[in-house]
């Protein structure tokens, strides 16, 4: 049963989170430091898009989640952070083997980065949220996995935000502690951005990908007991582990 508080909490965390996502929007475009150049780049079809959606995602999500459980949101953070740099810093190797094989040759990519920060982060958050051993480790592999996933599917515009939004609707009627307010948080994020993200206007990049991910397996992990966490922790390292597949089908699809 869904009690008024537990309501009204869900529908906080969701306004909050999408007028945050909104009002950072805006403040980017209007000041773009660094100047706009730096913040445009070149989508699959050739359009010039916008980056401003990315960091706006993440800071919104990162507020939203520490709004639940503080230590969860600098988790957040960081998993933005690490998304951000590859979007500056990435190079063209694609696949956590490539970048693997680099680190092996005494190369640090920003794709290593990626998969110890965001996997770290996902065990900060992971401990933060649990509080049995085994359930966060689970916890923080269901949560770096789910940053990766999404980050996978954001392959054509409104993917990964579609692809957020879908996951996190059945969250709402979750009743695990802060499940439903997480939920809301990965919602209300993603579904600021998702028109401008269709309309081709704005692309979420890695930092939105990797920071919506995150505040979506965050939300699953509140949701979810031990059997739970097990089986959300087996698909996400499938889904990675498949990469290449998984892209290939969100590609395909539409």
């Amino acid at each position: 049963m869904i009690t008024r508080s537990s309501r009204t909490s869900r529908i906080t965390s969701l306004a909050v989170t999408a007028a945050l996502t909104r009002a950072a929007l805006g403040a980017l475009r209007a000041t773009a430091p660094g100047g706009r150049t730096r913040w445009e780049r070149q989508n699959y079809a050739g359009r010039t898009v916008e980056l401003y959606a990315g960091p706006a995602t993440a800071l919104a999500t990162a507020v939203g989640v520490g709004r639940v459980n503080p230590l969860a949101g600098a988790a957040m953070v960081a998993v933005g952070g690490c998304g951000a740099y590859d979007d500056v810093a990435g190079d063209h190797r694609r696949g956590f083997r490539a970048h693997l094989a680099a680190l092996r040759d005494g190369e640090v990519t920003s794709g290593a980065v990626k998969l110890f920060g965001i996997g770290a982060a996902g065990l900060l958050a992971g401990a933060a949220l649990k509080e049995r051993p085994l359930d966060k480790v689970l916890a923080g592999i269901v949560i770096a996995g789910a940053a990766h996933f999404v980050n996978l599917v954001d392959v054509r515009p409104g993917r990964a935000a579609g692809a957020v939004v879908a996951l996190a609707a059945p969250g709402l009627l979750r009743k695990g502690p802060g499940a439903a307010e997480l939920a809301a948080v990965a919602m209300g994020a993603a579904g600021t951005v998702l028109p401008d993200d269709l309309g081709e206007r704005v692309m979420i990049g890695d930092t939105g990908a990797h920071a919506l991910g995150a505040a979506l397996g965050a939300a699953v992990v509140a949701a979810n007991g031990r059997a739970g966490l097990v089986g959300h922790a087996v698909g996400v390292v499938v889904a990675v582990v498949c990469g290449g597949r998984v892209s290939g089908l969100a590609r395909s699809l539409g």
